[in-house]
């Protein structure tokens, strides 16, 4: 029996995403899999991040969409991001400092990707860093980045991070297939 002044609680929808998940970001419509262990069908949604919505309204390009995404890739093999967990496997007396060849591999091809925006305290540099690499919104970015004492608007933020992407497509050799396509 229900309180009086009380509504019953609806259940919620199971194959939607619920008001938690929505206030955290947009996810892909519903995309029908089988399951690898068991084969039957079910129903994977996915989050999307900010370089698919810029794709999804055609801010970017497909070719700057793809640099960003190598950025990333780059920027989380060199293990630059600032959540880290705790290794499980722990040996007295070591700090776990050690770099691996492959974290330093990836350090220096972040490192030429940044050079050729301008650096990592230029503007283009400090938002493909924070947006792409952090994943942090442009909005949390546009709001904590500021030049003068003022921030930038969320606008020129946005016009920032999609100049930056041009530059990264140019750095990765990806506007040669632009240019291919526009000739042939």
């Amino acid at each position: 029996m229900a309180r009086k002044g009380k509504q019953a609680a609806r259940p919620a929808r199971l194959d939607e995403p619920t008001t938690w998940r929505l206030q955290h970001g947009a996810v892909s419509e519903p995309q029908r899999i089988a399951d690898p262990e068991t084969g039957t069908p079910v129903a994977v949604r996915r989050a999307i991040d900010t370089l698919g919505q810029m794709l999804a309204n055609a801010t970017i390009t497909p070719e700057m969409h793809e640099a960003g995404c190598i950025f990333r890739t780059q920027f989380r093999l060199a293990a630059l991001d600032p959540l880290r967990a705790r290794s499980l496997i722990r040996l007295p007396g070591s700090t776990g400092d050690s770099v691996t060849e492959h974290q330093a591999a990836a350090r220096q091809r972040v490192g030429r990707a940044l050079a050729a925006l301008g650096g990592a305290g230029s503007p283009a540099g400090s938002c493909v860093w924070h947006v792409v690499g952090c994943e942090s919104s442009v909005r949390e970015w546009a709001m904590r980045q500021g030049w003068g004492g003022r921030p930038v608007p969320t606008s020129q933020a946005q016009g920032m991070l999609v100049a930056a992407l041009a530059v990264l497509a140019a750095h990765y050799g990806l506007m040669r297939r632009i240019e291919r396509r526009l000739a042939g």
